[in-house]
């Protein structure tokens, strides 16, 4: 289960920084999210959801992080995503914004927990 653990952050990763750079072309060029970019948002928060599962099925085994900053990183991650569903605006291309930034976050605050957790 530590392997799945450790494939699925670098598998999170690569998707959330693809998802938010593609969301904030998207946004740029005043254009609308689209199914497939919807989808990728969708995809980049439900791995988190994974991997935050996975990880509290580890510690109920009784593995630990070496650093337990590895804990902050992923629940921020988890926040992060989870954000735009109650702060963001109503208007589309600032929701997708919201969401394309929330995901560069969570991205970045993935990375971290990766590096904190090997």
């Amino acid at each position: 289960m530590l392997t799945v653990h450790a494939y699925l952050a670098w598998t999170l990763v690569a998707v959330a920084f693809v998802t938010a750079a593609w969301g904030g072309y998207a946004a740029w060029r005043r254009r609308p999210a689209g199914r497939i970019l919807g989808h990728l948002l969708a995809l980049v928060q439900t791995l988190i959801v994974a991997q935050v599962g996975l990880g509290l099925l580890l510690l109920s085994d009784g593995r630990r992080a070496p650093e337990r900053l590895h804990y902050a990183y992923g629940t921020l991650a988890l926040a992060a995503v989870l954000a735009p569903w109650f702060y963001a605006p109503d208007e589309p291309r600032r929701r997708l914004l919201w969401f394309a930034g929330a995901t560069l976050v969570a991205g970045a605050l993935a990375v971290r927990a990766l590096t904190t957790g090997e």
